[in-house]
């Protein structure tokens, strides 16, 4: 009832039977040690004669009953009594003054058998056997102070915050399928990771070493190439995936109903690398792609853009560009459309070169602000409409890039049945300026066209997404019912921001419907961490008072996965979730585990890769004749459009009639573009 007497009551008993275990321990002294009780004077019949009377009743025959019967009492005085709980006591100290206090409780017999008076005897017995009586009784008052309801230890809350995980290998002829381990209430157990539905795209987040190309990236593209998919990747650090590739290829090429072509582009030896135009005619049917084209190319220059457009500047640059690559397509059917051609036709004079473009009827809106500027003298606006754009794109003038881009060894549409490719395109992160650029380029252009009905199953892996500047949201939107499986790797959320916007930034990372997340900081790790959700955990807190202890337990809804986990991940330890498909339900969508790799296989494996192949000899001097070849034609484009304009002028003056021919000599711009 937890009344006051009932408390007291019950301490009374508990000193009582504690003072008979006393009692029975004196009596044992007194008789066990009667001589020496003598010889100092300390008896008197009366106390001669009780204790005779009680020595008969068969307790006190030998040393053994009456010390056990002593022991029991004090055990049992124990058991009842209620010490002031305190969290810092241990158990083995109590141990320790247990068993010692028992080693000297039961050894002090061996006294009796000591070459000594009966006094020195006497007073050694008793004392061993009073020290570990009291030995004992300090231990026991410890124990009933102990609290013997510990909390949990898991400090950092793991265990509580572990949740089941799909553990069945779900696959199909799209899906990746990655090995892992997690820990379920402290077991660790084996799962899967089943990307059965790539073609919502896979966003790939992980700070440097967190495990992405190692761990995720490679066993894609083994999986996609034994699966007969047809491959785009973008290599940032070539040839890091392209040696991968091309030894799966080998491996796996029997997989395919087409054996597909191997493709290369490096911009750095032209040697190893095939040659490719992303600008083909056949690829732009009409003036959009070309306004796409030059936006990749603009932006990829120019990264702080991607935040300003609709910015006067920006798109003065960029209708700049678009007018020059649809001029190009349109003249003689596309013969000099590469980038090669754009860039040289584009350091023209602005006389000569205005006056070229206007023979194109479809790109004459977009010129006559250029033209107006011109004919206004208003060389400052014209400088900062066109100016930034020419330095730009001076960047790119390089005779290797020449040669690399003015070639039509394969086309980009990577899907096609009948030609199915694997396309490895190549950069440097010592030279993001200069190749980054064209790099989008090819990979928006392969986008658009392998974006289309009927086409083989893909993969597109960007690897350093951010790096590149490819609306990819279109292809992920659109390109799901053409097969198309798109997996951007980047760094960190704040990366794609910094590069993109925050606007095309967070639809990026919110439009992909499979996310595996390395270590992230941050407030990139504080988003992730809601977007996964809440799971039910438990909940201990513990009341100490001076007679007892107690310990509530209670659950409640708390992070699956705290911002402070994903922080702390180890590389190869990922987390996230997967999308999953009407007829291969996921109930276990979301994941948190540690990848696994065969390493002494992979190391095997790749000491046995063969190296990329020379795709060609190329000499020093074929990429420069190539390079003179590429300005040779723009000026002689230039000379035989100017020699027609020429041409017409007597014709139309003299139709004219009225009309005031120009006077020999005169520089008036106005009057040469206005012919």
């Amino acid at each position: 009832m937890q009344t006051g007497e009932d408390i007291n009551s019950l301490r009374k008993i508990i000193d009582f039977i504690r003072m008979i275990s006393i009692f029975i321990l004196a009596l044992h002294f007194y008789i066990s040690c009667f001589a020496a009780f003598q010889r100092w004077h300390w008896t008197a019949t009366i106390t001669t004669r009780i204790v005779t009377n009680i020595a008969k009743t068969g307790l006190f025959n030998n040393i053994t009953k009456p010390k056990l019967g002593a022991l029991l009492c004090l055990v049992i005085s124990l058991i009842g009594s209620k010490g002031r709980k305190d969290e810092k006591i241990q158990l083995k100290p109590i141990i320790i003054y247990l068993v010692t206090g028992l080693l000297i409780y039961f050894i002090s017999a061996l006294c009796f058998y000591l070459n000594a008076t009966n006094a020195i005897i006497a007073i050694a017995y008793m004392g061993m056997t009073t020290i570990g009586y009291l030995l004992i009784l300090t231990g026991g008052g410890l124990l009933s102070r102990l609290i013997k309801n510990k909390l949990n230890k898991d400090v950092f809350n793991t265990e509580n915050e572990t949740f089941p995980q799909e553990e069945r290998l779900l696959e199909n002829d799209y899906s990746f399928n990655l090995r892992a381990r997690y820990r379920l209430k402290g077991k660790t157990r084996d799962s899967w990771v089943n990307i059965i539905n790539p073609h919502r795209s896979l966003l790939l987040i992980g700070s440097a070493g967190a495990g992405k190309t190692y761990f995720v990236i490679q066993p894609m593209i083994d999986q996609a190439i034994r699966k007969g998919s047809s491959l785009f990747i973008y290599d940032f650090k070539f040839d890091d995936l392209t040696k991968i590739a091309y030894n799966k290829l080998l491996q796996y090429q029997n997989n395919y109903t087409v054996k597909p072509k191997f493709y290369v582009i490096n911009f750095e030896d032209p040697c190893r690398s095939h040659r490719c135009n992303p600008l083909e005619p056949l690829g732009m049917s009409d003036i959009t792609d070309a306004t796409e084209a030059s936006r990749t190319i603009m932006l990829g220059l120019n990264r702080d853009w991607a935040k300003k457009q609709g910015d006067f500047f920006v798109e003065s640059a960029i209708n700049f560009l678009t007018a020059i690559i649809w001029y190009l397509r349109k003249y003689r059917d596309g013969k000099f459309c590469t980038l090669p051609h754009v860039l040289e036709l584009m350091q023209l004079d602005y006389d000569s070169l205005f006056a070229v473009l206007q023979q194109e009827e479809e790109i004459k809106m977009l010129i006559n602000p250029f033209v107006s500027a011109l004919l206004r003298k208003a060389a400052p606006q014209l400088e900062g409409q066109i100016g930034s754009t020419k330095i730009a794109l001076a960047r790119l003038s390089s005779p290797q890039l020449y040669y690399v881009l003015s070639g039509n060894d394969f086309t980009l549409d990577i899907n096609d049945p009948a030609a199915p490719k694997i396309v490895c395109l190549g950069n440097n992160p010592l030279k993001i300026q200069s190749f980054g650029p064209v790099a989008s380029l090819f990979a928006t252009r392969s986008l658009k066209v392998c974006n289309q009905k009927n086409k083989l199953k893909s993969v597109f892996l960007f690897d350093e997404y951010p790096t590149l500047a490819v609306d990819t949201i279109p292809a992920i939107s659109t390109g799901r019912s053409n097969l198309m499986s798109v997996v951007l790797g980047i760094q960190s959320v704040e990366q794609l921001k910094d590069n993109y916007g925050t606007e095309k930034a967070n639809v990026i990372t919110s439009i992909g419907g499979n996310l595996i997340c390395g270590q992230q900081t941050g407030d990139a790790a504080k988003k992730l961490s809601e977007t996964f959700g809440k799971i039910m955990q438990r909940r201990e807190s513990q009341s100490i008072n001076s007679s007892d202890t107690s310990i509530t337990r209670s659950t409640q809804l708390d992070y699956a996965i705290p911002a402070s986990t994903i922080a702390s991940l180890s590389s190869g330890e990922f987390v996230g979730f997967v999308a999953d498909n009407p007829d291969q339900r996921i109930p276990q969508k979301m994941f948190h585990c540690a990848f696994q790799n065969d390493h002494g296989a992979i190391a095997k494996e790749t000491a046995a890769y063969k190296e990329l192949p020379q795709i060609r000899l190329v000499t020093a001097e074929d990429v420069q004749e190539n390079y003179q070849q590429i300005k040779s034609e723009i000026a002689a484009l230039v000379r035989d459009e100017l020699a027609k304009l020429e041409a017409r002028k007597p014709k139309k003056a003299e139709e004219a009639g009225d009309a005031q021919a120009p006077e020999p000599g005169d520089d008036d711009p106005g009057q040469r573009l206005s012919i």
